[in-house]
């Protein structure tokens, strides 16, 4: 069998994750990188063991050999590249946010649906193999109705007035930052797990530290670099680094989360409780093989991962018997998996379900952070709206 041939643009931390997760799956081939220029392009196409190199990637998509373009590039990237890679006739794995606004993540839908190319978007917590089992568990009527969802996701590495990151500007990383950044993955993964979308929201963000000292020689996201020695500039600060938001599903039930960068000792803290009419769940995804649920009337539980206690229809999301603990590389494996088997077996996405998130899925979480902001602004309820005029 002829292997799928992939080209990755960007390779910053995200991009060599991708790679690593692909090189899992045994039927797809990593065979080109893309980055700023051919001298960065050929010296980490040799650090990662790739064939190809391209100084830009507009070559890259002339390259015929390639069926699919991974675009790991940052925020204000991604519309532009995502056009061009549907345009490009290749199937495409887009880095969140999809795009900088609803609007252009609506054109992108679009455009995509209108090519017939395989289109997704790296929301990879709900991939997780605890969080599939918990989806069917949900659909299946275990807690009884759902009432409550709450939780947050809490990281540290903007903590200091030192730490620095091209996500803080508003031009490279878009109007909302914690919301769009970590915020986003919250709220698809509940919405993936109860099955049911965000209608509405009350919001509340704050910048906690307005003005931060960037320093003038770079340093690279979650460094460990000594900065005792380094010079800085003071830099204003107009993204939040916290925000809570109240929720609204489609069917009535309510719901609460709160997100930060600059929450200490937090690294990568995303965790929901969902309260429903017979039962509680709880997940973290620092302690992904658990799952707590909660009982009024007997002990509580928790369920740890393991095959031979999933349900028949979570069980292709677990690949190691119970105790062999799978986490966060694990889950982005299951989407590049799920992913590049829709693409394999020939599947279209306007006649076959798919087990990963789709531009429909990014447009949406585009819709909601685009109200998140809104609400904030005006301090008041807002209706999370996905009819947008659409430019073709």
């Amino acid at each position: 069998m002829n292997k799928i041939k992939v080209g990755i643009i960007g390779t910053g931390f995200i991009g060599p994750t991708h790679i690593e997760a692909i090189r899992r799956l045994g039927f797809v081939e990593v065979v080109a990188l893309a980055e700023t220029s051919k001298e960065a392009a050929e010296k980490k196409a040799a650090e990662l063991g790739i064939p190809k190199a391209y100084g830009h990637y507009r070559e890259m998509l002339q390259d015929s050999e390639i069926q699919v373009v991974h675009n790991c590039t940052p925020n204000h990237l991604h519309f532009e590249i995502n056009k061009e890679i549907i345009l490009a006739g290749k199937h495409v794995v887009s880095e969140k946010p999809l795009a900088m606004n609803s609007e252009e993540s609506a054109e992108l839908l679009a455009l995509a649906e209108k090519h017939g190319v395989v289109h997704a978007v790296n929301f990879n917590y709900r991939q997780h193999a605890s969080v599939q089992n918990l989806q069917v568990l949900v659909a299946k009527g275990d807690l009884g109705k759902v009432n409550l969802v709450h939780g947050n996701y809490l990281q540290d590495w903007l903590l200091y007035e030192t730490d620095f990151n091209w996500r803080l500007a508003p031009e490279v990383g878009g109007k909302s930052r914690a919301v769009a950044d970590i915020g986003s993955h919250w709220c698809d993964t509940v919405q993936f797990v109860t099955g049911k979308r965000i209608v509405e929201v009350f919001a509340d963000l704050a910048t906690v530290i307005p003005v931060r000292k960037k320093a003038k020689n770079s340093i690279a996201t979650f460094s460990t670099q000594n900065t005792e020695k380094q010079e800085y500039e003071d830099v204003p600060i107009n993204t939040e680094d916290y925000a809570s938001v109240l929720v609204r599903f489609e069917d009535g039930s309510r719901g609460v989360f709160t997100v930060s960068q600059v929450s200490a000792g937090r690294k990568n803290r995303l965790s929901f409780e969902i309260n429903g009419s017979q039962s509680s769940v709880f997940w973290n995804q620092e302690e992904p093989e658990k799952l707590w649920i909660g009982h009024r009337d007997r002990a509580n539980e928790v369920l740890l991962a393991d095959p031979c206690l999933f349900t028949a229809d979570a069980r292709s999301a677990i690949h190691h018997p119970g105790g062999h603990n799978e986490g966060w590389p694990d889950a982005l494996k299951n989407m590049m998996l799920n992913y590049y088997s829709f693409v394999r077996d020939g599947k279209s996405l306007k006649t076959d379900k798919p087990k990963f998130a789709t531009f429909e899925d990014g447009h949406f979480s585009m819709c909601i952070t685009d109200a998140i902001l809104e609400s904030h602004q005006e301090q008041k309820w807002v209706k999370v709206q996905t009819a947008k005029e659409v430019l073709t």
